[in-house]
This record gives C-alpha cells, structure tokens and sequence, in this order.
C-alpha cells in the first residue's frame, strides 16, 4: 500500500507546505493555532498566507445594526484527508479554505461558514468536510462540489469542542463544553444512536481508535482519559492523569486538560500532551483487557505545543522553544528516546526557526482552556453564613434592649393600680 508523508506546519494567519522528497507516512503536530505535519514530494517549500486572501464582505450585524466585529486571520482548525490528498483549514473570519496537495499544492475554494469553527474532519470517503462550531452545530461542505454552500447536519445547546468519524464513516460523534459526547447517525444524524456520559468537565479531545474501531478515546477538562464502547454509550475504562503524573500531582491546583491524543496502530501505543503542563505521557492501549497501561513520561524543557506518531511509532514533538522547537522520539527496548541525527528533523527545525516570529506572539500565551471550566458557588455555606450574621445581629439587638447606654440592667416600674 502505498504511503505517503509531508512536513508542514500552521501559525497565526500562516501555514507552510514542506514535501521531504521521500514517501513515509504523514506525521502531524498541530495546536489550536498551528500546525506541523509529515509529507512528500520535492524539497519545495508552500507557503500560505490566509491575510492575503480576500475578505468578504460582513452580512451578520448586531442588534444595533452595525456590523459585527471583524475576525482576526488565525486559523482556528485544520484537518488532513486519510490519503493526505486534501488539507482544510478554517480561520478567525470565518473562512473554509480547502487545498488539493497532489500533485502540488493548490487552494480548490474558499467558502464561509456561520460560526467560527472550533474543530473540522474529512470524511474516510474523501467527499465531505465536517465543520463543528461554537454555537454548537456541525454543518457539512462537499469537496467534490468544493463551491457549494454547507448543510446542517445536528446541532448541541452548547460549544462544541471536538469533532471525530467512525473509520467506515457510519457514525459522527460529537464532544461539547457540557461533558457530554454524543454518537449519531452520519447520513441520519438526527437519530441518535448513544450518548457517551461520565466526563465532569468539558470534553477536549474524542478519537475513535483507528484498528479497534468500535473503541472511542476522549479526554476531559476533569483531568481523566477514558475508553469506551461509543455504539452503547458504556465506559469500561477511565484513567486519572494526576495519578501518573508523578511530582507534579502534588500541586493542587495542576489542572491536567488534555489538548491533544496521539495514537499509534503499531503496537496500540497512545501519547498524551495536557494544557501548559510539559510532559508528554505515553499509555499502551490493551484492547482485550480494554484499558490503558502507562507506558512511558516524556519530559520537556519548556510547554509542549503539538505531538504525533508516525506509523513506526516515532513521535514528533512541538514545543515552545525558540533554538529547539521541534524534538523527535524513537522507541528503543521499550523506551522512547532522543533522536538528533535524523535528517527530517534538522530540517525541519531550521525552517522553524528561520520563522519562528511567527510562533512569538504566542509564546507564554495563557491558555484558552480556562474560560471553559464550570464555576462552581457553595450556596450551603453561603447559606449557613448570612443565617448566622442574622442570629447574631437578632442576639445583639436584645441584648440592646435589656441594657442600657451605661451598660447597666434597666428596671421597668410597674405601677400599682389605685385603691
């Protein structure tokens, strides 16, 4: 079967195409605003740049009627095919730009959609985009009609977080801010087949195992990484992070919000990367005994961006370091280890580097999984607070009446009734 790779990457209004001038198997590295990723041809270089596409003009207005406010050129999402043919992308204007990749890099359309999106998939059939937005829709777009407008396909009452497809692309399941993850019908999604329920927080990331198909991976805001049968909305495996996270699980105000799952078929092997915690952590998924076995911990020097395997079971990391910003992992008698001679990598490092004012403005940037956490008021003890204030206050105010000024007794004459 053929394969194929390509290395690119994606920052603020800005992405590059670099192809390694070898076939291997694509490798992506991606963040909310960026994108790295492993693939082919020559040694050109693509660059896009998503300011430099036109704007339409703004039909939505607020109730005042002025228009809204204009977006920024950020690219809020991205996704690649399953074949590597196409790449998709989805920016702060509310732009869907769909790109051919062979046999060079092309932009095909540029389309707009409702909300700004938060997460976007392909199908495994390669003929629709599924974009899931803030207001909590997903709305599909064609990619053999790459002009058309887009369809509604389901909606939630709240945000949307992820967004993932069954390998047959039967099923589309969605995760949203109010922990739920819900499975339904891709050519009927009206009909709801199960919802996926335990998560306390916003659900992060979902991933439908590639080679265990009917096994779903998701992660939450809570800290937890769980399995389950997404077809019955059963759990049968759930993973605390904080429990292998070793010194660092004494801070107790260490969220670990996991913002990215990496899965490798070869060996079941799964990374983890969590928000501002620079740490990768790698588990083995055993699918008979259906949990995940902690493998291996990754530490960095500074936060990680983005991760991936590769189909050997490399792993690409992206982090936060200007000299050395990308780093490469090799397993090795059962340990991941350090790789600083491979040609790929030092690469793709100078080109990180060479650009990497890209990458500044968002270098120690707070992270954007904050405002996503419930707040949580303790009305009982708020309760019981303000009815002691008024025991006491009601106290005071006979004991006020007892004494006087002077703080001595007051006597109260009783006259006797006249004979």
């Amino acid at each position: 079967m053929m394969s194929y790779g390509m290395f690119s990457w994606v920052r603020g209004p800005s992405f590059w195409g670099y192809s390694t001038g070898s076939w291997g198997e694509m490798v992506e590295v991606c963040r909310r605003l960026s994108v790295f990723a492993c693939a082919c041809w020559d040694d050109n270089l693509f660059v896009y740049d998503c300011t430099n596409v036109e704007k339409k003009a703004l039909v939505n207005k607020r109730q005042d009627g002025q228009p809204t406010d204009k977006g920024s050129d950020d690219i809020l999402a991205f996704a690649f095919s399953s074949s590597g043919d196409y790449f998709v992308l989805t920016d702060d204007n509310k732009r869907l730009i769909l790109f051919r990749t062979k046999p060079s890099w092309e932009c095909i359309s540029i389309r707009s959609v409702n909300r700004r999106c938060t997460s976007l998939v392909i199908t495994a059939a390669e003929d629709k985009i599924l974009v899931a937005d803030k207001s909590g829709d997903v709305y599909s777009y064609s990619i053999t009609e790459p002009q058309a407008e887009g369809k509604l396909e389901l909606g939630h009452l709240s945000m949307l977080l992820d967004v993932a497809l069954s390998p047959d692309d039967r099923y589309i399941l969605t995760a949203d801010r109010d922990e739920k993850i819900r499975v339904s019908l891709t050519k009927a999604p009206y009909n709801i087949v199960s919802y996926c329920l335990g998560h306390k927080e916003f659900v992060s990331r979902i991933l439908v195992v590639p080679n265990y198909p009917d096994l779903l991976l998701s992660a939450s805001g809570d800290g937890t990484l769980r399995l389950w049968h997404y077809k019955s909305g059963e759990e049968v495996y759930c993973c605390h992070l904080s429990s292998v996270c070793g010194p660092d699980a004494t801070k107790t105000d260490q969220k670990y919000t996991v913002t990215r799952i990496a899965y490798c078929c070869q060996g079941g092997y799964v990374a983890v990367l969590c928000d501002c915690v620079p740490t990768v952590y790698i588990f083995q998924l055993d699918a008979v005994a259906q949990q995940l076995v902690y493998r291996q911990q990754i530490s960095l020097k500074h936060k990680g961006w983005d991760i991936a395997f590769e189909e050997a079971g490399d792993i690409w990391i992206l982090q936060e370091d200007s000299e050395a910003p990308l780093q490469l992992y090799r397993p090795c008698d059962g340990q991941w280890k350090p790789v600083t001679d491979d040609e790929g990598l030092q690469r793709m490092s100078k080109y990180l580097c060479d650009n990497w004012t890209v990458f500044e403005g968002f270098v120690g940037a707070e992270s954007h999984y904050s405002s996503l956490y419930k707040a949580s008021f303790d009305n009982t003890a708020v309760y019981l607070q303000k009815k002691e204030e008024r025991l006491q206050q009601q106290k005071k105010k006979r004991q006020d009446l007892q004494h006087g000024s002077n703080g001595q007794t007051k006597k109260i004459k009783i006259e006797e009734p006249s004979l």
